[in-house]
């Protein structure tokens, strides 16, 4: 068996440049976690970053307490491994957060077919950029 090495911050880093499935967890009012499958990427200065809707509960989570944890993982999900990312999160709203949009876009997903269109949709759809300043990252331990 192979001995289990701890993540480090700059594979975590890596790991999401690469690999951008995963889901958030946010807390809401009362405490209790909400999970919400994302899509993930790295901006260019270390940050994890998210595309949601300005109204998404996620969203007015993390206004009110910005604590979050990202637990992103391969496309194959069983035995192609994971990172969780924890931090805490600010929210980039438009026009602020367009650059970061398409930036995002092209990291997850390529090269879009109309640029043009790609704006005036997350214009459209009230985006946003969900920033997390990564503070720590895991597995940590495995068991």
């Amino acid at each position: 068996m192979a001995e289990f090495v701890p993540m480090e911050m700059d594979a975590a880093k890596e790991f999401l440049k690469k690999n951008h499935w995963g889901v958030l967890a946010t807390r809401r009012k009362n405490g209790q976690l909400q999970m919400s499958p994302i899509t993930v990427g790295l901006d260019s200065e270390g940050h994890a970053i998210i595309s949601r809707r300005e109204t998404a509960y996620k969203v007015n989570n993390l206004r009110r307490d910005p604590r979050a944890a990202v637990c992103a993982f391969t496309n194959s999900f069983h035995g192609g491994g994971w990172v969780q990312v924890n931090g805490s999160a600010k929210i980039i709203s438009l026009p602020h957060a367009l650059d970061t949009l398409v930036y995002l876009q092209r990291q997850a997903y390529g090269e879009h077919k109309s640029w043009s269109e790609f704006r005036e949709r997350m214009v459209r759809e009230k985006r946003v950029i969900i920033c997390i300043t990564i503070e720590n990252v895991g597995p940590a331990v495995r068991g």
